[in-house]
């Protein structure tokens, strides 16, 4: 269904089959509304599953985003107190989640939106990467957002096979971008990125060398729990995680493009002894340094060939 009685509005309100909902994400409904100052709102022409009154508010079975390009308003919801929206505000709506938002009478607002349903969208509230007592998101004007939102329109108009699959590309997109750019934003408030980037290269130019988080920390002038606690927030890793994963991967690279012995990779990247990086290497990957070289250099094709040819 489409809807356009108002050249300000672009609203589409999309079907999904059941195989497009094994697919783990759906899209239900996207657009694009202009509402101009002293405009009643919501406009008229939605249908009645979308349509509410901003006294009494709604619940919908959908998840919606909600990007503010211009003006401002207010959102309320039964899990977070009626809170200023401005341009720049993403708005998160949970299915099954009482909530009500309408533009100011003096500015009005620019709101694009793209409503979806899915598992992979529970898994996310279950993991806690999204959270109904924090639906709003201060990312700011991107126009990376404003051309995926563009984007998804366009493929729900042309409705070529396959359509709900990309339009379910790009919901996710719209969603990791949001989730990234909010939480750069949260750390870039916190002055803290500039002294994880330089964590991150004092550990990647001391893959070789014996440094512990505890000397990176000092280096930085953070205490160790503070530097600790900020790292893992930021990368998701703790510092000697981190600096694990980075020798697994310096690992795999030497084994597969050079000709150094096992006991040479173990020197270089400064492992006590040969069996250490065995059973460390072992551990990570459930292959042998000398399996994976083997592997990644083709020499299991025999093997392999001869297996599909019993």
């Amino acid at each position: 269904m489409t809807t356009q009685s108002n050249p300000d509005q672009n609203i589409r309100y999309i079907v999904a089959n059941e195989r497009d909902m094994r697919w783990g994400l759906t899209v239900c409904s996207i657009g694009f509304q202009q509402i101009a100052p002293h405009d009643v709102y919501p406009p008229k022409g939605h249908p009645e599953s979308y349509f509410f009154s901003p006294d009494k508010g709604r619940v919908l079975d959908e998840y919606q985003l909600i990007y503010i390009t211009h003006g401002g308003g207010e959102f309320c919801s039964q899990s977070q107190k009626p809170i200023f929206v401005k341009e720049g505000s993403l708005v998160l709506l949970f299915p099954g989640e009482w909530h009500t938002y309408y533009p100011t009478e003096k500015t009005g607002w620019d709101e694009y939106f793209i409503g979806c349903k899915g598992n992979a969208m529970d898994q996310r509230v279950k993991e806690g990467f999204l959270s109904k007592s924090k639906p709003i998101f201060q990312i700011g004007i991107d126009d990376r957002l404003v051309y995926l939102y563009r984007e998804a329109m366009k493929t729900s108009y042309e409705e070529r096979t396959g359509f709900q699959q990309v339009l379910s590309g790009i919901a996710n997109l719209l969603i990791g971008l949001t989730y990234s750019i909010d939480k750069a934003t949260y750390f870039e408030n916190k002055r803290v990125q500039h002294q994880i980037d330089k964590a991150r290269v004092i550990m990647r130019e001391n893959t070789g060398k014996e440094i512990s988080p505890e000397a990176i920390a000092k280096q930085l002038n953070m205490s160790y729990s503070q530097f600790r606690k900020t790292f893992k927030e930021y990368t998701g890793f703790a510092p000697l995680q981190y600096i694990q994963e980075l020798k697994l991967q310096q690992a795999k690279d030497l084994l597969r493009t050079t000709q150094y012995s096992i006991k040479e990779i173990a020197s270089i990247l400064n492992f006590d002894d040969v069996e250490y990086f065995f059973l460390f290497f072992k551990k990570k990957l459930n292959q042998t340094p000398t399996e994976y070289r083997n592997f990644s250099r083709g020499k299991m094709t025999d093997t392999i060939g001869n297996i599909f040819s019993i």
